[in-house]
């Protein structure tokens, strides 16, 4: 499929140099300036792939506001100042031309952003699975990892942190941070890959809260696999995958836990990595992914380029459950942007391929995705078109088909039918709904789970005299609040 180039408009004025970043490099060269910030990095456990052009790009202005890793690096390398004096724009002055551009452009081509600056830290992203990774590409998500990903296609023995993803997953050897590591096993691709389910494992019993900083470990030690570099072809692939899906899960615990831009990052990377390895499964996986979280962020125009791109990347592995849930996707990002007819549309051919039913070609990942994820995802439409009744039937029914493991999908299915209860006008069912989500925050940690439920108690605020109310409130009022 080829692509449209879309102009993207002129910025309100020429690029300016950044006089202030030039003065801090000093006498140092680009190169050096850029390996100080890279140092700095790692210091506060950030990942940015700061080289020389980044650097050049800063002076010469075209980078007008940095994305929020390089700003913490930033902020740490210069105590006590803030962007402004380090030469950059405010963030509310570059933040949303480009998003109003993406807004308008049509959904049935692709956008390609090649020649736009970077300062509004991927207001959009290039959804183009036609085109090759360009390792300079305009977007700070992918800048950030350039270095490393670089890093990892040429491997050596370059001195990286030791991997420790033992029985649990969840382990980093601080110690051995410094030492010389070996080349890279097929012992270590199964333990990362063993990482990756005992994750997945983790959060669908506990939510995410509690597992993102802890994940985070794992996954530089998978990159600093990759980094070691391996003498077998077939466990380079292992380790690709897998750094990729691993990438993806971290994504998704900042995802449910409230952290829309690390989640970004995240999946960015993950994106990145398959298209680097020609990984369709992959690639499908991050797109989806990516399409989720566009839509939980308020941009639906973007969940429904990501689905589509996922729906066409994903046709070679053969997976009609896959094809399924990427529809189910789509059909979200189409309910976000009103259009009954779209989401009507996408969620038919989401159930005509669930119907044709498992096959080997499911992805390993796609363990959640059953009847019941199917109605919790349709009920999420019905509920953004405004169908409370219908919204709620489904929501009612996904949660009485979870399996009993899947503990956080369950509360958040009831978070949902106690939502939707709430909005149509049946507050007394909702409170009852509202007390079960209640019960089960006692073992599961879900920022996403708190935020709907904190809605619907705003909704049944009017109601405390109807039954069962005025107890539901009472309780959820005495939840610790999110942070």
């Amino acid at each position: 499929m080829a692509s449209s180039t879309v102009t993207p408009s002129q910025p309100d004025r020429p690029a300016r140099p950044n006089l202030a970043f030039r003065q801090l490099r000093g006498q140092r060269s680009p190169a050096e300036f850029a390996a100080a910030i890279r140092r700095a990095a790692l210091e506060i456990g950030e990942q940015v792939s700061c080289d020389a052009r980044y650097i050049g790009r800063v002076e010469a202005g075209e980078i007008r506001c940095p994305n929020y890793a390089y700003e913490r690096v930033f902020l740490h390398m210069f105590p006590g100042r803030t962007l402004t004096d380090l030469g950059f724009a405010p963030r509310s002055s570059v933040r949303g031309r480009r998003a109003r551009d993406t807004e308008d452009a049509p959904l049935t081509r692709t956008t390609n952003l090649a020649n736009a600056t970077s300062e509004t830290s991927g207001a959009s992203e290039p959804y183009d699975t036609q085109n090759p990774y360009d390792p300079y590409h305009p977007h700070d998500t992918y800048e950030e990892s350039d270095v490393l990903r670089r890093a990892f296609m040429t491997g050596g023995g370059a001195t990286v942190a030791a991997a420790s993803l033992g029985p649990v997953g969840l382990a980093l050897d601080a110690a051995a941070a410094q030492r010389p590591v070996r080349r890279a096993g097929a012992s270590d691709a199964g333990a990362l890959e063993e990482a990756v389910r005992r994750i997945r494992l983790l959060d669908d019993r506990h939510g995410a809260d509690g597992l993102y900083r802890r994940a985070a470990a794992p996954l530089r030690a998978a990159y600093a696999l990759l980094d070691a570099g391996t003498t077998r072809q077939t466990t380079a692939d292992r380790l690709y995958s897998g750094a990729g899906e691993l990438a993806i899960s971290v994504g998704w615990l900042a995802h449910d836990s409230g952290r829309f831009d690390d989640a970004r990052s995240h999946y960015a990377e993950a994106l990145a990595t398959a298209r680097m390895t020609g990984d369709p499964g992959l690639e499908a996986h991050a797109f989806c992914n990516t399409a989720f979280l566009a839509r939980d962020a308020g941009r639906p125009r973007e969940a429904v380029r990501a689905a589509q791109a996922a729906q066409r990347v994903a046709r070679p592995v053969g997976s009609a459950r896959l094809m399924s849930l990427l529809a189910l996707r789509e059909a979200g990002g189409w309910a976000g942007l009103a259009d009954r007819v779209g989401c009507e549309q996408a969620l038919a051919r989401a159930h005509a391929l669930f119907e044709r039913g498992p096959s080997d070609a499911d992805p390993e990942w796609m363990s959640f995705y059953g009847e019941a994820e199917l109605e919790g995802l349709e009920a999420q439409c019905w509920s953004t078109l405004g169908d409370w009744p219908r919204a709620a039937r489904h929501a009612r029914r996904a949660a009485e088909l979870q399996d009993p493991h899947f503990t956080r999908n369950i509360a958040l299915y009831t978070a949902e039918l106690a939502d939707d209860l709430a909005r149509g006008g049946r507050p007394d069912e909702a409170a009852v709904a509202g007390m079960r989500v209640l019960d089960l925050l006692e073992e599961v940690q879900s920022s996403r789970i708190q935020t709907m439920l904190a809605a619907t108690a705003r909704v049944l605020l009017p109601h405390r005299r109807a039954s069962g109310v005025s107890a539901f409130l009472e309780r959820h009022a005495s939840l610790p609040r999110i942070t």
